[in-house]
């Protein structure tokens, strides 16, 4: 893209001051707009050390409420940044519907940055240009507006800037090592800028290339560039999103009415093999955090089929200090508001680490589906988003424990009833768990087309026989023993 760009032309300056109050005019009308349709905006700033990013990105948010944006400066990850997945930092920045959110730097600049310090392999790069096309496809996706903007400026233009921003004392620490580096490789740097983008050109988030030795052009560019974005991406708000098909390695897996329930253990094997059990896995905590291998198991499964008290005999076994339980009910407004697995990725472990969620990310193709939460597209799409956020996980190089735990109807009849009745269990049940009874039918079709099209060869799913919460214990305490050793070999 870089190599072959060709400029384009800048109007005089009076056309540039006549289009530039047009399209600050249109901004500042749309942000309504972008508030009644919901329609949140993230805008990447990339380009050339001194290309005027920073001066630019001020003159656009003064058209816009200071109430609906927020602005980041993406330095080099820090170290409890590096200690979890690559995109983390940023997909914890994107915004809220109906809010912009401007970063300065980011994703491309990380990459490159890598490649271009030899701290990258070329398996690596194409492995993080996979997750980032993944990334800004599910944004897209999920009604998301992302707009990319790479300013380019000549290596003798960028030299001259450099020049005299060192020549002014106050405005010299404004160039960097970086700076200076680039420029005297401004040709390898310009191999690398070119790959990235176009390897990460697609129709639905476009590259757009900003000629930024004036500044009020480069301003005007991006302005009309994303007013324009703007209003198509409010006509195109209802569209459906065409689903995508499965790309990745699945595990055949038994329907839940093909699985007998009738397994048990005494009391004295259970006492006995709980004791050893929890023995093994507080060892293997210890190795874990040594090594920085974050873990993350997720418990989905029936009402009453005993979750909580398998949670328990897991975390009986770890250092408190190294775990950390996630109970997940409805989102609350601001989850909401933005990318559904927002609220996943703010609860990622850190190396080392193990996250537990006591109900999860499947929640979008379970409740949220059969209640009408969302569309269909919505819970048909997220199939294959689960599928890559889990492969993302694994590549980051996570142990991902997946756990239904299941028992038959009459069981949860008991169970329920045995609630109701016992006063200090009455805050276990609810209306809503009476309610959701009432439909188990549809939720065991939901349940076993979620397994079939979520059971990945790197993040399998594990059927807990729970009529019996003591054996569901054990196999769980199990399998979770059983995958950590695997990593860990």
């Amino acid at each position: 893209m870089l190599e072959n760009w060709r400029k384009p032309q800048r109007p005089d300056e009076a056309e540039v001051e006549e289009r530039l109050k047009i399209a600050r005019e249109k901004l500042s009308g749309q942000q309504m707009k972008i508030k009644e349709h919901g329609l949140p905006v993230l805008v990447l700033f990339e380009g050339w050390g001194t290309a005027g990013k920073g001066s630019v990105l001020g003159k656009v948010i003064r058209n816009i409420d200071p109430r609906f944006f927020k602005v980041a400066t993406m330095d080099v990850p820090t170290e409890e940044e590096k200690r979890k997945p690559f995109l983390y930092r940023y997909f914890v920045k994107i915004p809220e519907k109906g809010k912009f959110m401007f970063l300065d730097s980011g994703w491309m600049d990380e990459i490159t940055q890598d490649c271009l310090s030899g701290n990258l392999t070329e398996k690596d790069y194409k492995k993080k240009i996979e997750s980032v096309k993944r990334f800004e496809r599910q944004l897209t996706d999920n009604g998301y507006l992302v707009m990319k903007f790479f300013f380019q400026i000549s290596q003798k233009e960028q030299k001259k800037r450099i020049d005299a921003l060192k020549e002014d004392k106050n405005t010299d620490w404004r160039v960097s090592g970086k700076d200076d580096w680039q420029n005297r490789h401004y040709e390898k740097c310009l191999k690398v800028f070119d790959r990235y983008l176009n390897d990460t050109n697609a129709p639905a988030d476009p590259w757009y290339l900003i000629d930024a030795k004036n500044r009020k052009w480069a301003e005007l560019q991006v302005l009309e560039i994303l007013v324009s974005a703007i209003d198509t991406a409010l006509k195109n708000s209802a569209m459906a999103v065409p689903l995508l098909q499965n790309v990745f390695p699945l595990e055949k897996i038994p329907k839940l009415s093909e699985i007998a329930l009738d397994k048990t253990l005494t009391n004295e094997e259970y006492r006995k093999e709980l004791h050893e059990l929890q023995k093994k896995l507080g060892e293997l905590h210890n190795k874990l955090y040594r090594k920085k291998v974050p873990v993350i198991i997720a418990y989905e499964g029936w009402d009453a089929a005993g979750k909580g008290g398998n949670i328990k005999r897991i975390t009986g076994a770890l250092d408190p200090r190294g775990f950390e339980v996630h109970p997940i009910a409805s989102p609350e407004p601001h989850e909401k508001a933005r990318h559904y697995l927002w609220r996943f990725w703010n609860r990622l472990p850190k190396t080392g680490h193990i996250a537990i969620f006591d109900r999860t990310w499947y929640g979008r193709v379970m409740v949220e589906r059969l209640e009408g939460f969302c569309s269909e597209n919505e819970w048909q799409r997220a199939y294959n988003e689960i599928n890559e956020f889990e492969k993302e996980l694994s590549d980051w190089g996570a142990v991902i424990v997946k756990f239904w735990v299941q028992i038959d109807k009459d069981t949860q009849l008991a169970r329920f009833t045995d609630r109701q009745n016992t006063p200090e269990k009455q805050w276990k049940i609810t209306d809503e768990d009476w309610r959701n009874r009432e439909k188990w039918d549809l939720y065991e079709d939901a349940v076993n087309e979620m397994l079939k099209k979520t059971n990945t060869t790197y993040a399998p799913w594990h059927v807990l026989e729970s009529n019996d919460k003591k054996y569901a214990r054990i196999k769980a305490l199990k399998i979770v023993i059983k995958a950590i050793e695997q990593e860990l070999e």
